[in-house]
């Protein structure tokens, strides 16, 4: 399950970037693929559990949850659509890293210098990467600080739900988010949606259906179910491997190649979570972008 998980979502950023390609508006593509899932997910969260109650003094945590969860998607979708899918696929790699300092900064735990090793070296991976996939002000730079902005407020969503987590199934945190995040995201993604034209190809509309069943739905099953099973610190050993089998997707299927740069900033960035080895608080999910 956790490498079936894995590989639903490393394919989604090719899929993303084909579609997006052949098409679709970035914020047409994210508010109707997630209106989609959102009724899929809810209704299996609604067989499962019945209920979607959140006590009233945790609502500020799923408002805040969600406002990351909106974010994250704007960002993702536009990140794939100025950048290539392999450069976004190598920044999403320092997810643990941004989880780290940003739990540092929200005084939420304390790391040693194990981890600011690796943070230093991390964060240098993700810079030759940006360096390497363009220059100047160009559609690429616009795409690796959207890629870092995806990644950041995926780690701000992780330490939201964190709390809630201990409290909830994570169904019913995950239906309550994403509904609340796709209401800003519809909104900002209005006008796109009424100049959208939904005369694609086949292969366009596979794609489509591929966004919608595997990477939002099936994957949060999967996920949380092989989490039940294996405990969180065996998943995230999976998940580190997400953006390798995301960058050789974009490679094959795409046909995008990797610039020197590139490459040796994506060794840095898997050395630097090798290093530093982030430890998962207890009572969150690992870190792997919603996509």
């Amino acid at each position: 399950m956790l490498l079936g998980t894995v590989l639903l979502w490393a394919l989604n950023i090719t899929v993303t970037k084909y579609v997006l390609t052949h098409g679709w508006q970035p914020l047409s593509y994210g508010s109707i693929r997630y209106f989609a899932a959102i009724a899929l997910f809810w209704a299996f969260t609604y067989w499962r559990e019945r209920s979607f109650r959140i006590a009233r003094g945790d609502l500020w945590l799923v408002g805040l949850a969600a406002l990351m969860i909106f974010g994250n998607q704007v960002s993702f979708v536009y990140a794939v659509d100025f950048t290539t899918a392999s450069t976004v696929a190598l920044i999403f790699g320092a997810t643990p890293v941004f989880v780290g300092l940003i739990s540092i900064a929200l005084r939420l735990g304390r790391l040693g210098r194990r981890f600011w090793a690796g943070a230093l070296v991390t964060l240098a991976g993700v810079a030759l990467v940006a360096v390497g996939s363009g220059s100047g002000f160009s559609g690429d730079l616009k795409g690796n600080l959207l890629a870092v902005a995806c990644t950041v407020t995926w780690a701000m969503y992780s330490l939201a739900v964190a709390p809630l987590m201990r409290c909830y199934s994570p169904l019913r945190i995950s239906a309550l988010v994403l509904a609340l995040g796709w209401v800003p995201l519809v909104a900002v993604g209005a006008r796109q949606i009424a100049d959208q034209s939904f005369s694609f190809g086949g292969i366009t509309w596979l794609g489509f259906a591929y966004a919608v069943v595997g990477p939002l739905f099936l994957t949060n099953i999967l996920w949380f179910t092989a989490i039940e099973r294996v405990g969180a610190a065996g998943a995230t050993l999976f998940a580190n491997l997400q953006p390798f089998f995301s960058v050789f997707f974009a490679l094959w299927l795409l046909s995008e190649r990797l610039r020197a740069l590139e490459i040796a900033g994506g060794v840095l960035i898997f050395a630097g979570i090798l290093l530093e080895r982030v430890r998962v608080p207890v009572g969150r999910a690992p870190e792997t972008p919603v996509e």
